[in-house]
C-alpha cells in the first residue's frame, strides 16, 4: 500500500499562518469566534403527568381576598417580566456576539505567508517599459502614485472601471471594461461567440484573431485595457455558472487558447487581463454578501492540483506576456485571493514571473493594508466593502498607510511601477493610437447621447456627451461567423441526415402527398427570437429565444442576432420546402399542431440550457445550474416530437445551445434521433454559422471542450456544486485533486455519452506513422534557477512629505464630487498618520512578514523557469482525409506518465497520475486523398509533474512515457512511447 499521499501537502496542508491584521469585516470586535455549526440542546424525554387520586374529600378553604389576588397576580406579573428580561438580554448578547462572530474574517490557517511582494523588472522582455516606467514614477508625487492604483468608484467614470490620472507627470487615467466576448455596455460592436465556443473550434489561428479583432473594437472605444479573457473557472464542476466564459475543462487547452487570445489582444496594444486567480469554480457563495452570508466560499486546494491545474493555464497567459492578472472573489484555502500572498506573491509574481499588475475583481478587495503587502497593485471599482459608498480600503487610506509606514514606499512604487510599465508595453504612449485627452466615446451607464461623465455621484454635474456612438464593427462578423461554425460540434448524424438539402428529402415511404412539397418542421422557443429583442434582460439574465451567450459581466449587447429559424427560412428553397414552425416549448400540441406534426418529413428541435454570474438569478438558476438537464422542458419537447414527427417515422434532428454539458440520456438513443449538433453559445451570427454547417457550406469540425455525461453524478463528488452552506464560512475541499471532467472519468472507468475532444465530421480522417524524437535527453530537475538578466527599478525609500497628499488649494483646488475616491488627505489626518510613525506605533504586520522567502527554483522569468519551455521532444503523426468531401481534422495529442515512485517524508510513495493528459492539439485542412504530417513539440513542462517536496516541475527517469495521438481523449489508435 502507498503510504501518505505527498500530493496532499503544500497549500492546503501547511500549518504555517498567515495572518491579515485588517480584517474584513465591518466589526471592531474580531475576538469572538461563532461554531460552524450551531448547538442545540438536547431533547429531554416526555412524561405523562397522571392525577393522584384521593377518596376523601377536600376539607373547606376561604375564598381568597381581593387584596391578596391582586397581590399574588403583581409578583407574578414581575416575576414573568423580568424573567422575559433576563431571556431578551441574554439574546441580545448571544445574537450580538454571533453576529460580530459571523462578521469576523476567519483565520488564515492553510495559506502559508509569503514575502516580501516581488518587484517587477526581472525580465528581459519587460526591460524598457521598466525603464521608462521608472522614469515617469520617480518624479511623481504620492497621490498620483495612489491615482494610478486605485479606481475612481463605482459609477464615476464613463468605463465600469477607471483610475484618476497623474496629471503631473502626463499619465492618463486609465478605462477598463469587460469582457471576454465583447466590449460590454456599449454599442456599436461584435457580440462574438463565447469562450467555450472559441475552445470548441481547437483552432490556434482563430483563437489569435477573435483576440485581436476584440481588441482593435476596444481601441477604437477608447478602452486601454479589456478584463478578459477567462481561464478561470477550469470547469471542476460541469454545473458551475461561468464555465462558459472560459475555454474548456482542460488546464492545457484553456492555457492555450488563453495564451494564442491574449497574443491578439496585446498586438493591437490593449492591455488583457487573464482572470479570475484562481479557483473561482462556482458562482455560490463567491462573495461576501452576495448571498446573505458574511464571508465567501473557502476553494481548499492542495499543492499539486494548484499547479497542474488552476495555475497552470495562467502560467501560460504570463509566458504570453499578458498585462494584468484579475484575483477572484472567494477565498483560496481560507485565504481571501485578492489578499493571499502566497498565491499573488509566492506563486503568481515569483514563480510565474509575473511582470504586470494584479488588479481586483469589483469588490473582491477584502482588506487594505494587508493586500498590498500580499502583492495586489490595483483595486476596482475603488470602492471598499459596499457597493457605490465612496469608501474605499485604498485612496486616502493607502495614502495614509504609506505615511505611518505601514505600507513600505518601496511596496507601493512597485504598485505604482507595474501599472506604468504595463502602459508603455503596449505602447500606449503612442498618442497617434492613444490621444490622451480622450477617454471613451461610449458611457457603460447610459443609452443616451447626454449624461453625466460621473453618474454614481449625487453633485450636481454638467450634462455632457457621453455616447458617440461610434460603430467599430468592420467586418469582424466574418469572424465571428467563423468561431461559430467551427466551435460547432456534430455529436451524431446517422444515415448520414446531415448535410441538409436545401430541397429537402422524403424519406417516409407513407408520406400522405408524395408530389408535392417537403414539409419539415422547426421546433422550439430556441429557434426564434426573444420577445422585445435580444438585449431585453439585462446582462441577459434570462433564458427566451435562441441562446447566445451566458448571463453577466462577461455578456455583451447585441448589435443583432440572426436567428435559427431566419437563416433556415433563407437556405431552404420555398418551390421545394414547406416550413412549419412552432416556436414554443409548450406542450402538449394542440389538435391542430399534432395534425402538422404527424405529416412532417423532417423535424428540427432546437432546445438550450442558461447560466452565468451570481448576480442574477432566472428560475431556478442562481448563477450556477441545479442540474444539468435541458431548460424549459427541452427533454419532453424532444421526446414528444420524435413520438410524433411523421407518425414516429421521421427523422429527427436535435441542436443544442448550452453554456456546458447537458444530459441526454432522455432521448439519445431513441431511433428517430438521428442527428444532434451542439452549437455552444455562437453570438451575434448564430443561424448563419449553424446554416453553414447543416447545408454543408462548412464540414464541421468543432470538438467537445468537455465531457458530457449520462448523469451529474458521473462527475464525482468534485463536479458538484456547493449549493447550501456547510459552515458560516463555506468549505468546499478539492478533495478529487487532479481528477477533473475526462480524468476522473478515466480513472474510475466511468464510460461518457461524449467524451472529452469528440467531434464527428462529413468526412473521415485515418492517422498513423506516428514516430517520436527526442530534442534533449531527460534530465529530473530543470536548470537552477539563474539571476535576474535586469535588475528592478529602485528609488528613494524615504517616506514622502505629507504635502504631497494634502487637499490641492488655490489655484490646484479641485471641485470635489462626493462618493468620488481621491488619494488626499486632510491636513490633521496626514499629520496624525506621521506622528503615529515617529510615536513608535508599528502595524501588526501578518506572521511570516518578517521571514523573507526562498526564490522558488521554478521560477526565473516569465512563465518560470525558462527551461520549462525547452522542447524534449517531438513527435510526428500522419493524418490522411480518407472520405470524399474536404473537411478539417484536430489530432489530439494525450500522455500517459511512466509509473513512478518516489522517496518521501513517509517512505517509499507511489506518485500518482491521471490515465491521460491533454498535451498537445492541432487544426488542418485537407482535400480528399490528401494527406499531411502534424508534429507535436513537448516540453519540460509538459512531461513534468509538481513535487510538492521538492516544490518543483521533475521529470520521470524511469520507465517510458506513452504518447497517444488521435481525434478524442477515448478515440486514441497511435501511440509511440518516450
Amino acid at each position: 500500500m502507498a503510504a501518505h499521499d505527498p500530493s496532499k501537502q503544500g497549500l492546503l496542508g501547511s500549518t504555517s499562518s498567515e495572518h491579515h491584521a485588517d480584517s474584513s469585516s465591518d466589526s471592531d470586535d474580531n475576538n469572538v469566534n461563532a461554531p460552524e455549526h450551531p448547538t442545540h440542546r438536547p431533547k429531554q424525554p416526555r412524561t405523562r403527568r397522571t392525577q393522584r387520586t384521593n377518596p376523601t374529600l377536600p376539607s373547606f378553604q376561604p375564598l381568597p381576598t381581593r387584596t391578596s389576588w391582586l397581590a399574588r397576580r403583581t409578583r407574578c406579573c414581575l416575576l414573568l417580566a423580568a424573567f422575559g428580561l433576563i431571556v431578551f438580554v441574554i439574546l441580545l448578547v448571544a445574537g450580538g456576539l454571533g453576529y460580530k462572530a459571523a462578521l469576523q474574517e476567519p483565520p488564515y490557517g492553510h495559506s502559508p505567508p509569503w514575502y516580501p511582494s516581488p518587484k517587477g523588472g526581472i525580465a528581459g522582455a519587460w526591460y524598457e517599459s521598466y525603464q521608462k516606467a521608472a522614469k515617469l514614477v520617480s518624479k511623481m508625487t504620492l497621490a498620483e502614485k495612489v491615482n494610478i492604483t486605485t479606481g475612481v468608484g463605482w459609477q464615476m467614470g464613463l468605463a465600469l472601471g477607471t483610475t484618476a490620472p497623474a496629471v503631473q507627470v502626463g499619465f492618463p487615467a486609465l478605462q477598463l471594461q469587460d469582457g471576454p466576448l465583447g466590449i460590454r455596455s456599449a454599442d456599436n460592436i461584435t457580440a462574438f461567440p463565447a469562450g467555450i465556443t472559441v475552445g470548441a473550434t481547437w483552432n490556434r489561428q482563430l483563437m489569435y484573431a477573435r483576440g485581436k479583432a476584440h481588441a482593435i473594437e476596444a481601441r477604437a472605444k477608447g478602452v486601454n485595457a479589456i478584463l478578459g479573457p477567462c481561464v478561470g473557472p477550469l470547469g471542476r464542476m460541469p454545473a458551475g455558472g461561468r464555465n462558459w466564459e472560459g475555454f474548456g475543462s482542460d488546464p492545457y487547452l484553456q492555457g492555450i487558447a488563453g495564451a494564442e487570445t491574449f497574443k491578439g489582444i496585446q498586438s493591437e496594444g490593449v492591455m488583457a487581463t487573464v482572470k479570475h486567480f484562481i479557483a473561482n469554480e462556482q458562482e455560490h457563495f463567491r462573495q461576501p454578501w452576495e448571498w446573505g452570508l458574511p464571508n465567501a466560499v473557502s476553494s481548499n486546494v492542495d499543492d499539486r492540483a494548484m499547479h497542474e491545474l488552476y495555475a497552470w493555464p495562467f502560467g501560460d497567459a504570463v509566458k504570453a506576456g499578458v498585462a494584468s492578472v484579475m484575483c477572484s472573489y472567494n477565498m483560496v484555502n481560507n485565504s481571501y485571493a485578492c489578499g493571499n500572498s502566497k498565491l499573488l506573491n509566492g506563486i503568481l509574481k515569483d514563480e510565474l514571473g509575473f511582470q504586470g499588475f494584479v488588479m481586483s475583481d469589483w469588490l473582491a478587495q477584502r482588506a487594505g493594508v494587508s493586500t498590498a503587502l500580499a502583492g495586489l497593485d490595483m483595486t476596482m471599482p475603488g470602492d471598499g466593502l459596499r457597493w457605490a459608498n465612496g469608501k474605499s480600503l485604498w485612496g486616502k487610506e493607502l495614502s495614509k498607510a504609506v505615511l505611518n509606514g505601514s505600507v513600505p514606499v518601496e511596496r507601493m512604487d512597485d504598485m505604482a511601477t507595474r501599472v506604468v510599465a504595463a502602459w508603455y508595453q503596449m505602447g500606449q504612449d503612442n498618442e497617434e493610437k492613444w490621444p490622451r485627452d480622450q477617454g471613451p466615446n461610449f458611457s457603460g451607464w447610459t443609452n443616451e447621447k447626454m449624461g453625466l461623465v460621473s453618474p454614481g455621484s449625487p453633485t450636481e454635474q454638467e450634462t455632457v456627451v457621453v455616447n458617440q456612438f461610434v460603430d467599430v464593427q468592420a467586418n469582424h462578423s466574418v469572424i465571428a461567423r467563423q468561431v461559430a461554425a467551427e466551435g460547432t460540434v456534430l455529436l451524431k448524424n446517422e444515415g448520414p441526415v446531415l448535410p441538409l438539402s436545401r430541397v429537402g428529402l422524403r424519406k417516409r415511404q407513407n408520406a400522405h402527398n408524395t408530389f408535392g412539397k417537403v414539409k419539415i418542421g422547426i421546433f422550439g422557443e430556441d429557434a426564434g427570437s426573444m420577445p422585445g429583442g435580444p438585449n431585453s434582460c439585462p446582462d441577459r439574465g434570462c433564458n427566451q429565444g435562441t441562446l447566445g451567450s451566458g448571463w453577466g459581466s462577461g455578456a455583451v449587447e447585441f448589435p443583432y442576432l440572426v436567428t435559427p429559424v431566419e437563416a433556415l427560412r433563407k437556405q431552404f428553397d420555398s418551390l421545394k420546402v414547406e416550413l412549419h414552425e412552432h416556436l414554443s416549448n409548450q406542450l402538449p400540441l394542440s389538435p391542430s399542431e399534432k395534425a402538422v406534426i404527424d405529416d412532417l418529413d423532417l423535424c428540427l428541435v432546437f432546445v438550450n440550457a442558461d447560466a452565468g454570474e451570481g448576480f442574477t438569478a432566472w428560475e431556478n438558476v442562481r448563477g450556477d445550474r441545479p442540474d444539468l438537464f435541458l431548460q424549459k422542458n427541452g427533454d419532453a419537447l424532444i421526446q414528444e416530437v420524435a413520438a410524433r414527427c411523421g407518425g414516429g417515422f421521421s427523422d429527427v434532428l436535435v441542436v443544442i445551445h448550452a453554456v456546458g454539458p447537458v444530459v441526454m440520456e432522455r432521448w439519445i438513443d431513441l431511433p428517430q434521433i438521428k442527428a444532434v449538433v451542439f452549437a455552444n453559445l455562437p453570438g451575434e451570427e448564430s443561424g448563419s454559422a449553424l446554416v453553414d454547417v447543416l447545408f454543408g457550406e462548412i464540414n464541421p469540425s468543432g470538438h467537445l471542450p468537455f465531457t458530457v455525461g449520462k448523469s451529474l453524478e458521473d462527475y464525482g463528488p468534485g463536479g458538484q456544486v456547493l449549493s447550501l452552506p456547510n459552515g458560516v464560512v463555506p468549505q468546499q475541499d478539492f478533495s478529487e485533486g487532479l481528477y477533473v471532467d475526462y480524468r476522473w472519468f478515466d480513472k474510475k472507468g466511468i464510460a461518457p455519452r461524449f467524451e472529452f475532444g469528440y467531434g464527428l465530421s462529413y468526412t473521415s480522417f485515418e492517422l498513423g506513422n506516428a514516430t517520436v524524437r527526442t530534442i534533449r535527453p531527460k534530465s529530473a530537475l530543470p536548470f537552477p534557477r539563474l539571476d535576474a538578466l535586469v535588475e528592478p527599478p529602485t528609488y528613494s525609500t524615504d517616506i514622502p512629505p505629507v504635502e504631497e497628499v494634502l487637499w490641492p488649494e488655490g489655484d490646484r483646488e479641485i471641485r470635489k464630487l462626493d462618493k468620488y475616491i481621491y488619494p488626499y488627505l486632510p491636513a490633521d489626518e496626514a499629520h496624525n498618520a506621521v506622528s503615529s510613525r515617529k510615536g513608535g506605533k508599528k502595524y501588526p504586520y501578518p506572521d511570516g512578514y518578517d521571514t523573507p522567502q526562498p526564490l522558488s527554483q521554478a521560477g526565473g522569468d516569465e512563465g518560470g523557469n525558462p527551461e520549462l519551455w525547452a522542447v524534449y521532444a517531438k513527435v510526428t503523426v500522419d493524418v490522411r482525409n480518407t472520405g470524399k468531401v474536404a473537411g478539417a481534422v484536430v489530432p489530439q495529442l494525450y500522455l500517459s506518465y511512466p509509473d513512478s515512485r518516489k522517496e518521501s517524508a513517509n517512505g517509499t510513495v507511489q506518485v500518482d497520475f491521471p490515465v491521460r493528459v491533454l498535451r498537445g492539439f492541432d487544426k488542418m485542412y485537407l482535400e480528399p486523398g490528401k494527406s499531411a504530417k502534424v508534429e507535436f513539440h513537448l516540453t519540460r513542462r509538459d512531461l513534468s509533474y509538481w513535487d510538492v517536496e521538492v516544490q518543483n516541475w521533475v521529470m520521470i527517469m524511469e520507465g517510458e512515457y506513452t504518447l497517444h495521438v488521435g481525434q478524442s481523449s477515448r478515440d486514441l489508435p497511435v501511440s509511440v512511447t518516450w
